[in-house]
């Protein structure tokens, strides 16, 4: 039987989340035992913020929820992917589809964003 390796990396794990039916990768983000369990049970994605020292489930705040579809580990037991059904227009808190709009093009780095709904509507700070 395998066993998911939270150890190796401090007690969190990447998660590559992706679309099920495109294999666009959405975003990456943390888990621990305990968000990998509510992901599980739940069904939703559910993560620990490293920078807000909190468990949060994506879309808890912006709607854009995802359905987990699979779940993978890779051989060393360390990383999951989690194909997922994206509810609403993006995965990404900056409003664009994926967290990964920005591409090396000639030596730097540019943002090819699209944003689908505007963060400062959706994430209102008190």
């Amino acid at each position: 039987m395998i066993e998911i390796d939270f150890e190796k990396m401090g007690g969190l794990i990447p998660a590559v989340i992706q679309d099920h039916a495109s294999g666009e990768v959405l975003m990456v983000a943390f888990m621990d035992k305990k968000t990998l369990d509510l992901t599980l049970k739940d069904g939703k994605t559910w993560f620990f913020s490293r920078s807000r020292n909190k468990y949060w489930m994506k879309g808890e705040e912006s709607g854009n929820t995802q359905d987990v579809v699979e779940v993978l580990t890779d051989c060393d037991a360390d990383t999951v992917v989690i194909k997922v059904k994206q509810n609403g227009p993006a995965a990404c808190h900056t409003g664009n589809r994926s967290c990964f709009y920005v591409r090396w093009e000639d030596g730097q780095w540019v943002e090819h964003s699209n944003p689908l709904f505007d963060p400062d509507q959706v994430y209102k700070k008190s």
